[in-house]
């Protein structure tokens, strides 16, 4: 039998999330429940071919995946070049409210609905398509929040694409877009408002949590960077476009 690309990238993806499930304690019938509680919330057009649906958004397109880094604010597009496809915008989760605050509308918001999921709400009736992401602990969200999108939806979770759900890699949000995007043949990838240090939570015991999470944010980002087939950048405050640490355009990986 024939392996679909999807197939195929999740059975290399698979090892890499075995090890979050064991060091973070991940229950795998937890994750179970959430994708079908997911599944049932989407809707019939929301269920059909999520990435046939993405694909026509990010194949071919420079994609701009925003993060949320404190002090970062919005990318600054004009400093892009122009003369060739626009970009595509990809936010992750929060990241949503800071793009709309400065009159940016994403293409894709990548969320678990743990931020200000009514700025994704909003943005979703201007246009942007989001990926909800099912897991453990966000079920009350998805049956508080799924109904309440009016425009593009799909849904993604931890385990093997099932039916509606999609899984192409990625663990948080702002990597699972760089993943998304990378599979559906964006042409390189830039990473705005991404730090891996500074954590938000003031109860130690979430900060540390908080702080392994963003570790394997970056090296998943590195693996995509080294393994993924598309170029991988972060665009610094200064304007300054680097090739990702440990990626194949890293000069020290020369």
């Amino acid at each position: 039998m024939r392996l679909s690309r999807d197939a195929v990238e999740y059975r290399a993806w698979a090892p890499h999330y075995e090890r979050l499930r064991a060091e973070f304690g991940f229950g795998f019938d937890r994750e179970e429940a959430a994708a079908a509680r997911l599944e049932a919330l989407l809707s019939e057009p929301a269920r059909a071919e999520p990435l046939a649906r993405l694909a026509p958004l990010l194949r071919g397109r420079e994609a701009i995946v925003v993060g949320l880094a404190p002090s970062a604010g919005p990318p600054p597009l004009w400093r892009r070049p122009t003369g060739g496809p626009t970009p595509a915008l990809l936010a992750a989760d929060g990241a949503t409210a800071t793009c709309l605050a400065a009159g940016l509308v994403p293409t894709v918001i990548v969320t678990d609905l743990d931020g200000p999921v009514a700025s994704e709400v909003g943005a979703n009736r201007r246009g942007s398509f989001v990926v909800v992401h099912a897991h453990g602990d966000n079920v009350p969200a998805l049956e508080a929040w799924v109904p309440e999108f009016p425009g593009a939806l799909a849904g993604s979770w931890a385990g093997p694409p099932r039916g509606p759900l999609l899984n192409v890699g990625g663990f948080t949000d702002g990597d699972r877009a760089a993943y998304l995007a990378a599979h559906l043949g964006a042409t390189r990838i830039l990473l705005w408002g991404f730090d891996f240090e500074r954590v938000s939570e003031v109860e130690e015991t979430a900060r540390a949590r908080k702080r392994a999470k963003l570790a394997w944010a970056r090296r998943l980002l590195e693996l995509l960077a080294r393994e993924g087939g598309v170029p991988l950048f972060v665009w610094r405050p200064d304007g300054a476009v680097e090739p990702y640490a440990g990626g194949k355009n890293d000069a020290s990986t020369r």
